[in-house]
């Protein structure tokens, strides 16, 4: 097909490249980085780190006007799941979702061993809401063990002292992409039979003994809000090595409804008998796109979600690289100041990959931590608290059911305490030694 334009005739093909000629023209003019100012440009903790790729991709995704979950989505998800090393990656529109789909799969009644109401989950008390909520919406009971201060992670030794009779579960978290001593939660979760489910919303490309978190437990989860490694705005992803769990998971994803065509299915359908089958009662056939099996959602990604999607996990290596040149040149930096300020710890069998730089102030520091954040964001250097801290401490989560190991002394240390600056690769060099001068600067007046 053809089009008159100002005189000119194009074809789709000639406006299409047209159109992408501009996309990058624009890109240079309106999103290209501005000179960094010290102390007048806001260092960010985060941010979103594209070029005119994205852009394009996107375009491109509106020039096809697929709106929903479509070709891009399906290639999305074929191309994370094999950088992870799984079988299966689902996209859904957030961790958050993520997260919901991975528990609530847990619970459904095709598995041998279902999660059922009233049954334990041990999970960090540190951390994200939307790790422990998608545990209160089943109807299960959290039981909160305390983290490890440096790695701010679920503490391992906890584990054995949080069994009880009804525990099934364990969803930790890779908390600012540090990971989970691995080796010894997954012996216990083996010698319980425990499920395991491994939220790694801030850790995609963390190592643990050389394999990428997500890969050790029953499910995972990530995040693709734009503070996270990659980007599609809102966004996340279910990822696991079984293919029963994956299914269950799609049908929940997508309204509880059993059908699994997709975007290219034919008109009978991807399992090839659309219109044949049953429900119980019935005296006739039922089309399978709406047999309902499961309680479910609508929690789909889009095909512009996804474009932007692919476009970033091509550079992941490159952003996991920047994001741990960051860390190491705050850490060496911070150093001279560890008398006050406890410092992030790793295993030695860990190669994370960053999500942030966390720091608690210790209690016997001079000064507190909103004295700290309050010098660094006057001199536009961003700071976030680590989540929820404690999170039964939480307005929203004082009155949950739940269990706890001991009174959670390091969690309450982390609400009050803990803090953390950015690493993400919009952080240049000249950025970073910036944050150095003003923690220096910081010290220079405080002890």
């Amino acid at each position: 097909m053809s089009q008159d334009i100002g005189h000119r005739t194009w074809d789709e093909q000639t406006l299409r490249r047209r159109i992408r000629e501009l996309v990058v023209e624009y890109y240079r003019q309106a999103h290209s980085s501005r000179p960094f100012v010290p102390g007048q440009t806001r260092v960010n903790y985060a941010g979103r780190v594209y070029d005119e790729r994205e852009l394009i991709a996107a375009v491109d995704a509106c020039l096809d006007f697929w709106l929903t979950a479509g070709p891009r989505t399906e290639a999305f998800e074929q191309r994370l799941a094999k950088y992870i090393g799984l079988r299966h990656a689902l996209m859904v529109n957030s961790g958050s979702s993520a997260n919901l789909v991975a528990i609530t799969a847990l619970c459904s009644r095709r598995l041998e061993r279902p999660l059922e109401a009233g049954d334990e989950v041990i999970t960090p008390a540190v951390g994200f809401p939307t790790t422990v909520a998608p545990i209160i919406q089943n109807n299960l009971l959290p039981v909160f063990v305390d983290c490890v201060l440096g790695t701010y992670n679920l503490d391992p030794e906890q584990l054995e002292p949080a069994l009880s009779e009804r525990t099934r579960a364990v969803f930790l978290a890779h908390t600012l992409g540090n990971p989970v001593e691995m080796e010894p939660v997954m012996a216990f979760a083996r010698e319980h039979d425990l499920y395991v489910i491994e939220d790694a919303c801030d850790a995609l490309g963390s190592l643990y003994d050389g394999r990428m978190v997500g890969t050790f437990g029953h499910l995972a989860t990530l995040s693709f809000y734009p503070a996270h490694h990659i980007t599609t705005g809102e966004g996340g992803a279910v990822l696991t090595n079984d293919s029963h769990l994956a299914r269950i998971a799609q049908s929940i994803r997508d309204w509880g409804r059993d059908c699994y065509c997709r975007h290219d299915s034919p008109p009978e359908g991807a399992c090839g008998r659309r219109f044949e089958w049953e429900i119980p009662g019935l005296d006739e056939p039922y089309d399978h796109r709406y047999l309902f099996v499961e309680i479910g959602y609508n929690l789909k990604m889009t095909d512009l979600q996804a474009a932007i999607g692919l476009a970033q996990l091509e550079k992941t290596p490159d952003f996991i690289a920047a994001r741990q040149r960051n860390f190491e040149r705050l850490h060496e930096g911070l150093k001279p100041y560890k008398e006050f300020l406890l410092l992030p710890t790793w295993s030695e069998q860990a190669a994370p990959s960053w999500f942030a730089f966390p720091i608690t102030v210790r209690p016997e520091a001079p000064f507190s931590r909103r004295e700290l954040i309050t010098f660094l964001e006057a001199r536009n250097v961003e700071t976030r608290l680590l989540f929820a801290g404690n999170i039964i401490r939480q307005p929203g989560y004082r009155h949950i059911p739940h269990r706890t190991v001991g009174d959670l002394p390091n969690s309450d240390l982390v609400l009050r305490s803990t803090f953390f600056v950015g690493v993400y690769p919009g952080l240049d060099q000249a950025r970073i030694a910036y944050v150095l001068e003003v923690f220096a600067d910081f010290f220079k007046r405080a002890t």
